[in-house]
């Protein structure tokens, strides 16, 4: 088995993926403030904006947050009038978690910066290699479904 070192930091996935997202996230950092809005809550956000609607446990796999820290997101982005938890009528202790007007308009104020800095990410990727990019990201989702196992 190689050594980290051997592989080299520039050659090893995991840790450009990291290096990605921490940029992608620090990009959006000044404009989520200004909002009041936290990278979790913007992950929350945009998964609702396109699921009708979903359960605290659903929106932690989607938003890759452990469930307690969901739960405190959830209050903050409730109090912010950004989302609504609503009982389910057939079993009042699950909650079903919505988008309300304001929280899809702030959603919306970010949207755009979001989309230039998705299409500044992928310049210079044509369609071809863009799709097949994400098909990979699916397997290599679905082969971390078996980690440590």
């Amino acid at each position: 088995m190689p050594t980290i070192g051997e592989i080299g930091l520039n050659q090893f996935a995991p840790y450009l993926m990291n290096r990605v997202i921490a940029r992608w996230n620090a990009s959006l950092s000044d404009e989520l403030k200004a909002l009041g809005i936290t990278t979790v809550k913007m992950r929350v956000l945009a998964i609702l904006s396109v699921a009708p609607s979903l359960t605290i446990n659903e929106l932690s796999v989607f938003a890759v947050t452990e469930q307690s820290s969901m739960s405190r997101t959830l209050d903050s982005l409730e109090a912010q009038g950004y989302i609504r938890r609503t009982p389910r009528p057939e079993d009042m202790r699950i909650r079903d978690i919505t988008i309300t007007a304001e929280g899809r308009a702030a959603f919306e104020q970010l949207w755009p910066n979001m989309y230039k800095m998705f299409r500044q990410m992928f310049d210079g990727i044509d369609e071809s290699e863009y799709r097949h990019f994400v098909a990979i990201l699916h397997r290599i989702l679905q082969n971390t479904r078996n980690l440590g196992g």
